[in-house]
């Protein structure tokens, strides 16, 4: 069913990464209840729950839990997130959408059904997104011949097509209360619902395109509202420690507003929207996604009152022929060890320490940080660190790491450390040492007829 035009879509996310707080449901679904409260009946107004727990290797995680327990496999949090605010979503009409299936959608939608029955409530109808695991012997030979030698002799871990909106408004428009999904393309949890509740079609490339830079500034969550933005001096946020998480109501048109939680800190201002609008965007004439190419060159980005800032101007051009896909593999071994130096000369004494490791272990190449003087630049090489005098730091954590294909070869890094403690140099205390697999990542294109989408009403009922 299309919408009026003065319905207006609510699209709050309560999470912008697996390991997000687990508590920003809470305030999202307070203020999104009271808008429906407030609403007049006549506006059509409806309101969405989304929440955005996957990056580029949560998956191949995933799929290690799932290797150890079959039932495992989506999101770890998935009750802490869900459990406080599930009771309130669904009395309220509030419909949730999330990639907190990862790995494993169908066992998390059987998570939900048991957490709901748990709560005293009745089971709510989920649907299941499916097509985005490439695990059929077809897909992964198709895979093969796209990577050719890159994937030659790799252990495959994970293999994920980023898939779109189209069966989430699907199975919104069959009737699912909760829309459980694996990888979908981050802004697709919005354009969605937004599909869903105006009856876009899948080609309707303006709205499409708005609605994606809509998601886009929902899907990292709090940093819209003023989290990654905050720098105290130059630009400073208030009530960081209990930030907002962000809220957008989106037309008929596609058009935005975007903006936070009652009674939370943080801000939605010009700036923090525009810095999240540019985020991770590598061609602002062309951002792709598996719903449409979204065009922000002619956007504008107006306050309109306080935590109220609407985005205008975006385009939309047709979706690309090919989906995304990521595959992770196995590769290798990493080998993690860190000793802190301090007082007069820590700093000449950590340097010291890291030649004695270099010349232990001429079979590894080491990278090597001065926490506290010189770290975090992309210096495997040791290029900044050669060309770098002592600086005389007072306060100097060691860190150094190593990759190797095999693990009798990595962990030797960590005995070396731990032997720095009375092999020297001087005053070394406080080792951590760590030796964990390693996952690789390889990326190609698929046609999108070899990466068939679907969902499944599995309604909770042992699917």
């Amino acid at each position: 069913m299309v919408d009026s035009p003065t319905s207006t879509l609510l699209v709050g996310c309560a999470a912008g990464f697996s390991g997000d707080r687990a508590d920003a449901a809470g305030p999202v679904v307070d203020t999104l209840v009271a808008r429906l409260a407030a609403a007049d009946a006549r506006e059509g107004l409806a309101a969405f729950l989304i929440f955005e727990t996957l990056a580029e290797r949560t998956l191949a995680l995933a799929q290690l839990r799932r290797r150890a327990d079959p039932e495992a496999g989506y999101e770890p949090l998935l009750d802490d997130l869900l459990r406080p605010v599930l009771a309130r979503c669904l009395q309220h009409g509030i419909r949730i959408v999330s990639n907190f299936g990862a790995a494993h959608p169908r066992a998390a939608a059987r998570h939900i059904a048991r957490m709901a029955r748990e709560l005293g409530l009745a089971v709510p109808r989920v649907a299941v997104v499916e097509g985005d695991d490439l695990a059929s012997p077809q897909q992964r030979a198709m895979l093969g011949e796209r990577l050719g030698r890159a994937l030659e002799g790799r252990s495959v871990v994970s293999a994920n097509a980023y898939i779109g909106a189209e069966p989430i408004a699907a199975a919104l428009r069959a009737g699912a209360q909760i829309v459980v999904c694996g990888r979908v393309a981050d802004p697709s949890l919005t354009v969605g619902p937004a599909m869903a509740h105006y009856g876009w079609a899948a080609d309707d490339w303006p709205r499409l395109g708005r609605a994606t830079m809509a998601g886009h500034l929902l899907e990292c969550g709090a940093q819209v509202c003023g989290g990654y933005f905050a720098d105290p001096g130059y630009k400073d946020v208030q009530g960081l420690a209990e930030v907002g998480f962000p809220i957008a109501e989106i037309d008929a048109e596609g058009h935005c507003v975007i903006g936070k939680a009652q009674g939370t800190g943080g801000q939605v201002s010009v700036a923090t929207v525009k810095e999240q609008l540019l985020y991770e965007v590598h061609d602002p004439a062309a951002y792709l996604t598996p719903d449409v190419v979204a065009d922000i060159t002619e956007a504008e980005v107006l306050a309109l009152g306080p935590d109220r800032v609407a985005l205008r101007g975006v385009r939309g051009h047709a979706r690309p022929a090919d989906y995304k896909v990521n595959v992770c593999h196995e590769g290798g071994w990493l080998a993690e060890g860190e000793i802190s130096y301090a007082g007069p000369r820590a700093e000449g004494r950590a340097r010291l320490a890291a030649e004695v490791l270099r010349a232990r272990l001429p079979e590894l190449t080491l990278r090597v940080d001065l926490i506290g003087a010189l770290s975090i630049l992309a210096d495997d090489a040791g290029r900044a660190l050669a060309a770098t005098a002592d600086g005389g730091a007072r306060d100097v954590r060691l860190r150094v790491a190593a990759a190797h294909a095999e693990r009798t070869q990595a962990q030797r890094l960590p005995r070396e450390v731990m032997a720095l403690y009375t092999c020297g140099p001087a005053g070394g205390g406080g080792v951590r040492t760590a030796l964990t697999p390693r996952l690789n990542t390889l990326s190609c294109l698929l046609p999108r007829e070899a990466v068939p989408v679907s969902f499944e009403m599995v309604e909770g009922t042992g699917a």
